[in-house]
């Protein structure tokens, strides 16, 4: 389709074809219901060689340089910087956030497939390139940032749950 075009005008006809995909990929990210972001779906559960994120810090050192990345905060103005809360209600909400945004970003990156169809190969692999180093970062870190939420979400239920049967020991025994 641009095989036959100059090198700046098939450039900005895939930055504006690529614009559109980003956009309809954020309407639909976040119009769909919470309920597709669900952390239990086989997307976004962790994978073996993960190892429940230490593949991310010993391998792709994301300690490093995870927190100079820009982060989108959403009309209701849920920031991912740092917790605000370690309420399990509110872990809840930043564990469903992780995965709506590795969706966005996972999606994102499907445009490769456009990109291949209509480009020369040269063309193609030039934006595809641009478009991983763009999106898969922000994809690893909500996969990182998951998984240590929810080891945080497990820890506060355990001991919610310990201090329950403590308190009911203690009710028990001045009965």
């Amino acid at each position: 389709m641009l095989q036959e075009e100059t090198f700046i005008k098939a450039f900005i006809i895939n930055i504006v074809l690529g614009c559109i995909w980003h956009f309809i990929i954020f309407v639909v990210c976040v119009t769909v219901d919470v309920s597709f972001f669900d952390a239990d779906k086989k997307m976004y559960r962790p994978h073996k060689w993960e190892r429940c994120g230490k593949f991310y810090s010993d391998n792709l050192k994301i300690n490093k340089w995870k927190d100079m990345l820009p982060q989108y905060i959403g009309k209701d103005g849920f920031s991912k910087d740092h917790l605000d809360n370690v309420s399990v209600e509110y872990l809840d909400t930043f564990i469903m956030e992780t995965c709506r945004a590795e969706w966005n970003h996972t999606m994102n990156c499907l445009y490769f497939v456009v990109l291949i169809v209509i480009n020369r190969f040269s063309m193609a692999l030039f934006l595809s390139a641009i478009l991983f180093v763009v999106n898969l970062p922000f994809a690893v870190i909500q996969r990182y940032n998951r998984f240590r939420l929810q080891k945080l979400r497990y820890t506060i239920i355990r001991k919610k749950e310990k201090e329950a049967l403590i308190c009911s020991r203690q009710s028990i025994a001045r009965s």
